[in-house]
């Protein structure tokens, strides 16, 4: 079997490596309206009418880029009635949005700290 693309975008995990994978669902968290639509969701269910004020999207891109993270496997639907209620399909959701959060933290600290060594160097 070759390492390809199915119909609907997702990677065919018996096939590809786990960097292939990795990359793959780095990219599905490549965009920032995914980004404020999962960290509304890692803290519950919301609806899409519940989201829309939240993440700031209009809501054609808010279905699409719900459309996105539910190919990644990353968050689930349920219908009722006429609502679509969306949650993330694991927990460990947010633990990767908050080590992301602390790494440019510390990335930022590093920056702060080398701009202020700079700019001690330069009233020298």
């Amino acid at each position: 079997m070759s390492a390809s693309r199915s119909t609907d975008s997702r990677p065919l995990s018996d096939d590809l490596p786990i960097s292939e994978l990795k990359a793959e669902l780095f990219r599905a968290l490549g965009n920032p309206g995914r980004i404020r639509i999962l960290e509304q969701l890692v803290q519950g269910e919301r609806s899409v009418g519940e989201l829309q004020p939240l993440v700031g999207l209009e809501s054609s891109h808010l279905s699409q880029q719900l459309g996105v993270l539910r190919r990644a496997n990353l968050v689930v639907a349920r219908k009722d009635g006429s609502q679509v209620f969306y949650s993330v399909r694991s927990a460990l959701l947010a633990d990767v949005l908050a080590s992301a959060k602390q790494l440019l933290i510390s990335s930022l600290t590093d920056t702060q700290s080398l701009l202020a060594d700079l700019s001690d160097e330069r009233t020298r």
